[in-house]
């Protein structure tokens, strides 16, 4: 492998056609020249006595190839930018000739496009300071001259059907923000919405859609922006909390900045959709790019995620003979004329998930995203969003700290590393002291686990702020102990990491965090293999702890069959004072794909032979994080009450 190589990530162009009609994705070369040997439609001007301006405006309207008076047409509102006039999308956007190729190839429904001058002020002149208050405010104004003065007067003086299904408002930047603001808060107006690289005019999607549910009226919200745009973040906003709220929409991401050649575009995809059948079912396929992932380093755009769940990679690695994604599967990528290998994944469940790249073998870090620790070694990350994932959203509410410490084990004869999670306002109160909850990652992880993959410090933040979880001290720390790998763990590792807890971690937290002291201010939990050490250490020291978690974890049988007897001999002798200490026994797994699902099934039935309580949760994702996630939100609204 050379030094040279410089590895990117990008998604190729591949999806589903959105309706019946098998619309483009993307407009081919040569969809806005014009020809000769074709129909065309006409552009005329027309002028409209604006009450809500006080003068005469004007408008440019075109009517399609074939127009005839006898018959009734739907009719779109196309907008222009904030630099913009009535002229603006004919002159640059060339949607007379757009319109006329399509409908010579049968791909648009017969319509009227209405091209306004968005400015609704007297003089509404595209010169000056076009950012001035006034003419920013006339943007705004136009809602009330598009609906009292425009509209009515289109309906009067052309053959258009005047309903909401035969009405659909688009615009590009402040006008795709003037559509936003207009089509969703006169939803009873129009049933198409097209919203092209929305400027900051629009509002926030509180305030567009205070109930979501309104919006299922619509039959086509169309948003779309140029992954290069810098007001990518408006349009965003608005489609994720349409996501959020289950709202079927699609958001176009279409390689391009701010301009025309990105509009023209817009305009060629969004008409083939109106006025006709549309399967929403197949919106989430229906973008050309996607969005940079969470988990990407910053400003990487790549890796991107689709709506569908599907990752697209781009590696630039010229002198490579093979390069693949292993994400799980391998993912084969293929090499084009300049050295960038592409391919796309099949659609990835909601979760976090490790990667590598393989470059002629050789598993590597994806550069271009964050790394984990996980798989006994540092990989990338991906995290795919799915419903359900708000609880570890960053969200504007108070927030705890992560604290980086390393503390000197006499266990191991060796500085450890441990992350402790403080809750908002530790600082701001020196004389408030905190329960504790002890954490333990899985095999292949550290302690970093917790902190990162796990998201520990936002579901804590979000459950305090809720109200819904005591502010506690989180102590995450290395639970890799002993001789590593499958092959030495055992009992020994078992009684080395007890040892550890009792003798150095638990006297390290409490000499140097203000913590309550005391089983009942003290908790303790893990996950896969940390779930093996909660059992061990919990069970042999049930006056230590008042809650133990067990996430994803039993004993692996046959190879920890002797320990697993002992420790349920153990609890049949001590029975009583386990249920008496241990008041909070909660144990969860992935569902029946969690590796861990049989050897955990087993447990339970042993501990019902003996008479434990307990209480149990079963949450779909596998052996995964997604569902650690879970198992940490529901846990810690359990502890110390």
């Amino acid at each position: 492998m050379k030094n040279s190589l410089i590895f990117t990530v990008t998604f190729l162009l591949y999806g589903l056609c959105v309706s019946a009609q098998n619309t483009d994705r993307q407009a081919p070369q040569g969809f806005d020249v014009e020809r000769k040997d074709i129909p065309h439609g006409k552009i005329d001007t027309i002028q409209y006595a604006s009450k809500t301006v006080g003068t005469t405006r004007k408008a440019l309207v075109y009517t399609p190839p074939g127009f005839k008076k006898g018959e009734k047409y739907p009719v779109l509102y196309l907008l222009h930018g904030i630099g913009g006039d009535e002229k603006e999308w004919f002159n640059q956007g060339k949607p007379n000739v757009i319109l006329d190729n399509l409908y010579a190839q049968g791909k648009l429904q017969p319509m009227i496009v209405v091209l306004p001058n968005g400015r609704a002020m007297k003089d509404d002149r595209a010169a000056g300071n076009i950012m001035a208050p006034d003419k920013v405010e006339a943007f705004a104004t136009f809602e009330k001259d598009l609906l009292n003065d425009l509209i009515p007067f289109v309906e009067k003086k052309y053959p258009v059907k005047k309903d909401r299904e035969n009405r659909a408002l688009a615009g590009l930047s402040m006008g795709g923000g003037q559509t936003q603001n207009f089509a969703f808060g006169n939803i009873d107006k129009f049933a198409w919405l097209g919203a092209f690289s929305s400027a900051p005019n629009t509002k926030e999607p509180t305030q567009l859609l205070p109930n979501p549910q309104d919006a299922l009226k619509l039959k086509l919200i169309f948003i779309s922006c140029g992954d290069a745009d810098g007001l990518m973040p408006f349009s965003k906003r608005t489609s994720d909390y349409l996501k959020k709220n289950k709202i079927p929409h699609i958001f176009y991401i279409e390689p391009g900045g701010h301009d025309f050649k990105v509009w023209r575009n817009d305009l060629y995809i969004f008409s083939q959709l109106l006025f006709k059948p549309v399967d929403k079912t197949k919106f989430d396929g229906f973008t050309v790019l996607g969005t940079p992932a969470a988990t990407n380093i910053r400003n990487a755009q790549y890796p991107q995620i689709l709506p569908d769940g599907r990752v697209m990679f781009k590696v630039k690695a010229p002198e490579a003979q093979k390069v693949q994604i292993d994400l799980g599967k391998k993912y084969d990528l293929k090499k084009d004329a300049d050295g960038f290998w592409t391919g796309t994944t099949e659609p990835q469940s909601g979760s976090f998930h490790y990667y590598s790249l393989l470059i002629d073998g050789v598993a590597v870090a994806d550069p271009s995203s964050e790394t984990f620790y996980g798989m006994g070694r540092y990989a990338s990350g991906i995290d795919i969003p799915f419903d359900g994932d708000d609880f570890y959203a960053l969200k504007d509410v108070p927030h705890g700290d992560i604290r980086i410490k390393n503390f000197y084990s006499k266990v191991t004869n060796s500085w450890r590393r441990v992350f402790i999670y403080t809750p908002p306002g530790y600082d701001q109160n020196a004389s408030e002291s905190f329960p504790a909850l002890y954490i333990l990652h899985g095999g292949g992880e550290d302690e970093s686990g917790w902190a990162n993959q796990g998201k520990t410090n936002l579901i804590l933040d979000n459950l305090i702020a809720e109200g819904k979880a005591k502010k506690m001290v989180i102590i995450m720390p290395d639970a890799n102990i002993g001789q590593g790998g499958l092959r030495n763990f055992g009992e020994r590792n078992l009684q080395m990491f007890e040892r550890e807890l009792k003798e150095s971690i638990i006297p390290f937290a409490e000499s140097n965090y203000r913590i309550k002291k005391g089983k009942e201010s003290r908790a303790l939990a893990g996950l896969s293999m940390g779930g093996i050490y909660t059992l061990y250490a919990g069970i042999q020291n049930s006056d230590m702890f008042s809650s133990l978690g067990v996430f994803s974890s039993g004993y692996m049988l046959p190879m920890l069959q002797d320990v697993a007897d002992k420790q349920y001999k153990f609890l049949n002798e001590n029975k009583s004072a386990f249920s008496s200490n241990v008041k909070n026994f909660w144990i969860s797994m992935g569902g029946k794909e969690d590796i861990a699902y049989e050897n955990g099934q087993k447990m339970l039935k042993e501990l019902d032979k003996i008479g434990i309580k307990y209480s149990y949760r079963d949450y779909p994702g596998g052996h995964s994080w997604p569902v650690w996630r879970d198992s940490l939100h529901q846990f810690a609204q359990e502890l110390f009450k």
